[in-house]
């Protein structure tokens, strides 16, 4: 029975897969270090530098998660998810300041060159870790996207940029082979230097935004497009709505405009069927704060309510509900 719950618990399943994110770093910086040593190649150097990168990055999104798991206390009512968006931050800098490493390499290796041998062990060796990390990577992502983990959705596409650099060393490598000319070794990693550092910020960004509660649009569009299509006759209006992420849990609030006639049970009806809702669309990860407004003159003008027995207004038009209106921190009305 525990294993079954624990399959169950997203802040689990993270924590699994992070453990496999760094035990896959720490494998692919032995055979990338392997495969330098056999080669001299400074682009496999690079590479395995950007491991180490990945193993350190590895071991803060453990511990991260491992703290966002933590259950809310006195001194972190919203619990520790923030965590998640610190680890993010520090992971996206790593990989920038890694990227930076690698041009230094790649252009003292251009001006003092050095001989490379064994390039096809070296190919078959990187090429073996590309498809290890793209899979990792992959999963990594799709779990952290499915949990609403930014650790681990960090973590994935670290990966799949390592596989993405790693792919461009083993073109560059291959034309060495078949070309002998050795300056491609430097000018691949340093195209591929300049990738990494581009992840790094999107990294970085993705985790600033979630530290300052910035708004995620696309989440909110997607929320309110879902709750107009299947709000019920007494919602007459949602306002002041707001969502924030701590780590893979999402705090919503939102003022409901209710018939003011509801007594507090059938007020709370329609707050039950308005988290029901939104669980059943984007998970049971969620934590609510739904205050109730009684309706008011004007709200007769839009309530479509047709059998309400103390209608002031006859009805005009219902109001489809926007990011605008949704947002906005006051009742609907026609103006």
């Amino acid at each position: 029975m525990r294993a079954n719950i624990s399959a169950l618990d997203p802040r689990k399943e993270n924590l699994r897969i992070q453990k496999w994110v760094v035990f896959t770093a720490l494998l692919l910086f032995a055979i990338k270090i392997t495969a330098y040593f056999l080669t001299l190649s400074v682009a496999i150097l690079t590479d395995a530098l950007e491991s180490i990168v990945n193993v350190i990055a590895g071991i803060i999104g453990w511990y991260s998660l491992y703290v966002s798991a933590k259950p809310r206390d006195v001194d972190h009512p919203y619990g520790h998810g923030k965590a998640e968006f610190i680890s993010a931050a520090v992971e996206g800098t790593l990989i920038a300041i890694a990227g930076l490493i690698i041009i230094y390499e790649a252009v003292d290796h251009f001006i003092h060159p050095q001989p490379l041998k064994k390039l096809d062990y070296g190919m078959y060796l990187v090429a073996s870790t590309a498809l290890i990390n793209f899979f990792v990577g992959y999963n990594s992502i799709r779990k952290g996207k499915k949990n609403n983990s930014l650790a681990l959705v960090a973590s994935g596409k670290h990966l799949q940029s390592d596989t993405y650099s790693t792919i461009g060393i083993v073109i560059g490598l291959a034309l060495i082979y078949f070309t002998g000319y050795t300056w491609i070794d430097s000018a691949v990693a340093i195209i591929f230097a300049f990738v990494i550092i581009y992840t790094g910020y999107k990294i970085t960004r993705s985790s600033v935004a979630g530290i300052m509660d910035e708004a995620d649009i696309d989440l909110l569009n997607s929320m309110v497009t879902y709750l107009n299509e299947n709000r019920r006759v007494n919602w007459i209006d949602l306002h002041n709505l707001r969502v924030i992420k701590y780590g893979g849990v999402l705090h919503v609030d939102c003022h409901l405009t209710v018939p003011w006639y509801l007594n507090v049970n059938e007020a709370h009806e329609e707050i039950d069927e308005l988290i029901g809702l939104i669980k059943t669309r984007f998970g049971e990860s969620i934590e609510f704060f739904v205050h109730t407004d009684g309706c008011l003159e004007f709200s007769c003008s839009l309530c479509n309510k047709f059998d309400c027995p103390v209608r002031r207004r006859p009805f005009e038009k219902r109001v489809q509900w926007t990011l605008q209106n949704v947002l906005s921190n006051k009742k609907h009305q026609l103006s």
